[in-house]
This record gives C-alpha cells, sequence and structure tokens, in this order.
C-alpha cells in the first residue's frame, strides 16, 4: 500500500502544503472552514504526520536523546519503562543509543545525537565516566543524568545517594558490636566502589574506628567467584557488601565452598536491587533504589527543562529503602 504523504492531503484538501503544515502544528492562524477542510482529508486518507517533519515546522524534534550502556540494560530496564511511560504522556520520542565498552563510545554517539537535532539528553550513567560531557553541552542541550551525581550549566542529576545507604547500614551494625565488615571492589564501577568505602569510612570514624577490610580484585582473577574461593578459605567477616548481584552471589557461594554458612557465619549485601536476588537462594538482602521513578523523575525535569522552568534543582534525591532477606539476620 502506497504510503499517504502530506502532498496527498494537500491535493485533497486544495491547499497548500504550507497550511497542511500549519494545521498538523496546531498553528491558529489557519480559518476555521480551511483547517476543518484539511482535518477531514487527513482523517479520509488516514495520514499519519512524520514527527521529525512535525518537530521541525516547530523548531522541534519532539524526541528526547537517551544514551545507556549496553552492560547495564540488566539493571536499568525500570529505569527505562518509567522515562517512556512519561514520555508518552507528554508526548515526546526516544530515540535509544547504546554504549558497548570497546566497540561503540561517547563521541560517536554524541555526533549523531548532534546530527539527529534531539530536544535534549538524558544519559543513564551510574560510573561518573562521560568525558565528552563538557563537549555536549556546549551545544547547549538540557541534559539529565540518570544514577550519578554531576555539575554543570544546563545539567539536572537525579539518583540515590549510594554512600548515604551504605553508612546507614554500616552504622546499625555497628551499633549491635560488629565491626568485622568488609567492602568488596566492583572492577566495572569503580565509581560506586568508592562511595561505598567513603560511607563505610564516614561510619566507622563516628565510631572512632578505622575501615580497613576493603577487599581488592587482583587484576589476574577472571571472576570474583574464583578470587573469593581461594580468599575465604582463612577469612571470615560479619558482614560483606557487594554493589553487583552477581558480586554477592560469588560471596555467597564463595563462602560455602569454604564451609561458611550464610548468614549464620557471615552476612551479605548487594546495593543493587535486581530480580535475580530473589532467585538466589538464600534470597540476597539489598537495597531497593526506585528504579522506575528514576526514570519517570528524570524524564518530567526534561520536560520542565524545555519548557523553561528555572525552579528546578540541580541535584534530585530520590529515597531508597534496604530490603532484608535471608543473607542477613535481620
Amino acid at each position: 500500500m502506497k504510503r499517504v504523504t502530506i502532498y496527498d492531503v494537500a491535493k485533497e484538501a486544495g491547499v497548500s502544503l504550507a497550511t497542511v503544515s500549519r494545521v498538523i502544528n496546531g498553528s491558529n492562524v489557519v480559518k476555521e472552514p480551511t483547517r476543518i477542510k484539511v482535518q477531514e482529508a487527513v482523517e479520509r486518507l488516514g495520514y499519519k504526520p512524520n514527527a521529525i517533519a512535525q518537530g521541525l515546522a516547530l523548531q522541534k524534534s519532539t524526541t528526547i536523546g537517551l544514551i545507556v550502556p549496553e552492560a547495564s540494560f540488566t539493571y536499568t530496564g525500570q529505569v527505562i519503562n518509567g522515562l517512556i511511560d512519561v514520555a508518552k504522556i507528554y508526548n515526546y520520542n526516544i530515540m535509544l543509543h547504546t554504549i558497548t565498552a570497546g566497540i561503540t563510545d561517547y563521541k560517536s554517539i554524541i555526533e549523531d545525537i548532534i546530527k539527529s537535532h534531539v530536544d535534549g539528553v538524558i544519559i543513564y550513567n551510574d560510573k561518573q565516566e562521560i568525558p565528552e560531557l563538557k563537549e555536549l553541552s556546549n551545544y547547549r542541550l538540557p541534559i539529565v543524568i540518570v544514577g550519578g551525581h554531576f555539575n554543570g550549566e544546563g545539567i539536572t542529576s537525579v539518583y540515590s545517594d549510594i554512600e548515604k545507604a551504605i553508612y546507614e547500614i554500616i552504622m546499625k551494625y555497628l551499633a549491635e558490636g560488629k565491626d568485622n565488615i568488609a567492602i568488596l571492589e566492583d572492577r566495572k564501577n569503580q565509581w560506586a566502589c568508592q562511595e561505598m568505602v567513603e560511607g563505610c569510612k564516614k561510619a566507622f570514624k563516628e565510631k572512632g574506628k578505622k575501615f580497613d577490610n576493603f577487599i581488592h580484585i587482583p587484576q589476574e582473577a577472571r571472576t570474583s567467584y574464583a578470587f573469593l574461593t581461594k580468599f575465604f578459605k582463612n577469612k571470615k567477616f560479619d558482614l560483606v557488601i557487594a554493589n553487583r548481584d552477581s558480586q554477592a552471589m560469588a560471596i555467597v557461594n564463595a563462602a560455602r565452598d569454604n564451609g561458611l554458612t550464610v548468614p549464620d557465619d557471615m552476612e551479605v549485601v548487594c546495593v543493587i536491587d535486581t530480580k535475580y536476588n530473589t532467585m538466589m537462594r538464600p534470597q540476597i538482602s539489598s537495597f531497593s533504589i526506585p528504579s522506575y521513578d528514576l526514570g519517570a523523575v528524570s524524564m518530567r525535569v526534561m520536560t520542565k527543562m524545555l519548557q523553561g522552568d528555572e525552579e528546578i534543582d540541580d541535584v534530585i534525591e530520590l529515597s531508597y529503602l534496604f530490603t532484608p532477606r535471608q543473607t542477613t539476620k535481620n
């Protein structure tokens, strides 16, 4: 079937292309009889206006560029869902760009984004690493960063405070007299790892203690599990905290391999909550960070930025909730 174009509508209604464009884009300079005639032609032919063409007439693309690292899909599904739901409400399209380590990079993605004339850019980044962020901001596009905390003109960050989350749970354990606490390195996200360590150090310092149980994973170790299986042969802690679900699972399994029972001999907590935490046995205690809300709030903030709202905070912090499961005693 031939695709109906704006030219067909203009011919059917007996008007110019400019008049059809004005009607489609809601211009109030078209006389009512003409507007009705064009709308009737649109309905009769079943014409569907192209979103990009509409955007050009409005000097807007009604499109938001979304950048998501491919490796983060496991954790960002709900973020994307929340973002898309709000985008639909405000009639914005989402143009998804993925970053694949070693294959694509931010520079090439930014070039594509600029060429596509998007109205704004939302970036999921929980690693505090966007080397081309300054270059992107030079184009005066509104930017929202999800998951990380960035500063800059025209940039708003929406995130949950990992450092505070770790601080609070460590204070709870220290109050119970449990100070043999360790944090496992996350080689894939050093920034999150640093936030975890800072929260732990802060809690220990308030109790007049020093934190020194950071578990570094050697570069030669192929997996966390392979390293931890040997590590736990002569090590044991009151609590071990990991960033990702796979690392928490590695801790539990490596502990079991060495005759340690979780949570009786050692408790385990994971920062990022995913569906896999409840599939594991024992189920892994973790922090419920509002992923859907991160996406929804980020998109709503973007719409406000595009409307010129000057009352938007540079940093928007969303709360989290610790969810105890079977790898902790309470």
